[in-house]
């Protein structure tokens, strides 16, 4: 078989064109034979020699030696056709993935949520879904907002609680429930006979806090100015607990959401004025179509909708004197 030569494509825009024919082409390696492989592929004769023949043209090499109704590998289809195998077997192997992520009874949802929420909330939820979807596999990643959310608009996740929720046009996001917030202070702390406080009261005190970036960071310096003050950060941090242990120490007050179990050393006050809360959302990236076991997953949380959280416990504290 004569071919005329060409450049072998050196980009994407050639691998692209190239993949089609390689399963036709190791078809006819196989079978050594153009009308029975045409016959197993379910395509013309004629068609299936016009794409062996571009195939050829395009990568500059003859890929089979014709022997009447017969072909061979040349040397050249030989060490293409190895290449060729491990190719289609990798495709194979993606597709197949892909398939089981997908599969509504045993499909993977990837879910972010935020570290706070890891102790009770997600797994209760996890708990309670997998009730009636037994099977479905889950991706976990723990992680504060702003990165959730770049790793959902890079694909990585399908879903995520977060919060503040967000407002953007590249993604989706409904409120899902509310978080009373805590001041939280040593429990040798002057404040700490009190049951209540304004914010404005802490104006004065060092706070330990989570690192910008965190969605608890925005909220803290967003209510402490609608108090009127500005905070004066003394350590931050990455983990609530961690920052509830520092408080502990002695190093500041912080602003938390409700601890899972009470926190020896601290006394957790209610927030009167401003309203401190933190709204929790969830978020997807806009256009992006579901599977059948994260649309499951999501119409699921959707439906929790103002009891996602459980029952918070009251806040540790000695009772007010008069």
């Amino acid at each position: 078989m004569s071919v005329t030569p060409g450049a072998p494509p050196g980009n994407a825009t050639g691998a692209l064109l190239l993949t089609p024919r390689l399963a036709q082409f190791a078809a006819v390696a196989r079978h050594e034979h153009v009308t029975r492989a045409a016959h197993e592929l379910g395509i013309p004769q004629s068609s299936l020699s016009r794409s062996l023949a571009r195939l050829e043209a395009d990568l500059g090499v003859a890929l089979f030696a014709r022997h009447g109704r017969t072909v061979s590998l040349t040397t050249a289809g030989r060490t293409f056709l190895a290449s060729a195998e491990r190719a289609l077997a990798a495709v194979e192997q993606a597709a197949e993935a892909v398939r089981s992520d997908a599969d509504p009874a045993t499909g993977k949802v990837a879910f972010g949520f935020l570290h706070t929420l890891g102790w009770e909330t997600v797994p209760e939820l996890l708990r309670a879904f997998r009730a009636d979807h037994p099977r479905v596999r889950f991706s976990l990643v723990q992680n504060y907002g702003d990165a959730m959310l770049e790793r959902l608009r890079a694909g990585e996740l399908d879903l995520c609680l977060t919060s503040p929720v967000p407002d953007a046009p590249d993604l989706v996001a409904r409120r899902l429930d509310e978080q009373r917030l805590r001041l939280v202070v040593p429990d040798d702390h002057r404040l700490a006979i009190r049951k209540r406080v304004r914010l404005a009261e802490a104006a004065g005190e060092s706070f330990v806090t989570l690192e910008p970036g965190y969605g608890m960071r925005r909220i803290l310096e967003t209510l402490c100015a609608e108090a009127g003050f500005t905070p004066r950060i003394a350590f931050e941090g990455e983990e609530a607990e961690t920052i509830r242990g520092l408080v502990a120490a002695g190093l500041g007050v912080a602003l938390l959401p409700p601890p899972v179990f009470p926190r020896p050393g601290v006394v957790e006050l209610t927030v009167t004025a401003p309203r401190a809360v933190r709204e929790i959302g969830l978020a997807w990236q806009a256009g992006r179509p579901d599977t059948p076991p994260v649309a499951a997953f999501k119409k699921f949380l959707l439906g929790r909708r103002g009891r996602l959280l459980r029952a918070e416990p009251a806040p540790t504290a000695p009772q007010e004197t008069a």
